[in-house]
């Protein structure tokens, strides 16, 4: 069931693809490259859509196999996926698709995602003072979720179970719209939660919510552990769930990225 609202509002870019001070020019360069031939591919548009492989960045593809390591090791465990700071909606869209395809007619796996949709909120002492860190960074173009909300509704139709809505796009504070989450579904079970809220207080208040929703074999995973850019989420982490506490792993396909398994 395709949502029957429409995005009209055109897209604009507000960041580039990466920070070019931190990257070789020759690499920038090559990646803006890659995306004039994607814009101006010579592939008709409905050949297209099922060739984008071809401008794929490698990190990129080696995110959609980390997704897919964690994803199969909760096929068997009950609950939803949570994902805290979506942003432009990625990584939703890859669980989605995995979804589809290693558990394609599990119709209560909803997927949500929060987001401020307007970048960070205020920041605390323990994110530090890194350039990526202040208030406002990370933001979407206007009205995002909106259009987010719309191209999952539409690539829900390419799974089994299309008239069933699995999926939910929940726009404000993490801490706040998850704890009304909860409150409104007294049934959650939490089978995987993804945090990549980058920040100290939205990362340790959403743990705190997350704890007594979580059974064993659910898998906790986080985006920036160990990064020095945005120390607040290892505080969080630390302080919260004790480091000592848990078995953090990585994998061959991640870098930052990290998870563990209640």
């Amino acid at each position: 069931m395709i949502a029957s609202s429409e995005y009209t509002t055109p897209l604009r870019e507000t960041i580039p693809l990466r920070d070019p001070s931190v990257m070789p020019n020759r690499v920038v360069d090559a990646r803006m490259q890659i995306f004039d031939s994607l814009r101006n591919s010579p592939i008709p548009s409905h050949e297209l859509i099922r060739n984008l492989g071809l401008y794929m960045l490698p990190m990129e593809l080696k995110r959609y196999l980390f997704f897919s390591e964690l994803y199969q090791q909760i096929v068997n465990v009950p609950g939803i996926i949570v994902e805290f700071g979506c942003r432009w909606g990625q990584n939703l869209a890859v669980l989605q698709s995995l979804r589809g395809i290693l558990e394609p007619f599990h119709h209560r796996r909803m997927i949500v995602g929060f987001d401020t949709f307007d970048g960070f909120p205020e920041i605390a002492p323990q994110d530090g003072t890194a350039t990526a860190v202040a208030a406002g960074a990370y933001n979407v173009t206007p009205g995002y979720e909106h259009y987010l909300e719309h191209l999952m509704a539409l690539r829900e139709t390419q799974s089994p179970l299309e008239d069933v809505r699995k999926f939910k796009i929940i726009k404000g504070r993490a801490e706040e719209e998850f704890a009304a989450w909860l409150e409104e579904h007294p049934e959650t079970i939490v089978a995987m939660a993804y945090f990549d809220m980058d920040l100290y207080q939205p990362t340790a208040d959403c743990l705190k919510l997350l704890k007594g929703r979580l059974t064993q074999g659910s898998i906790v995973g986080f985006d920036e552990l160990n990064h020095a850019a945005f120390p607040g989420e290892t505080t969080a982490v630390q302080e919260v769930l004790g480091l000592g506490s848990i078995a953090l792993r990585r994998s061959p396909w991640s870098a930052d990225e990290c998870y563990y398994i209640f």
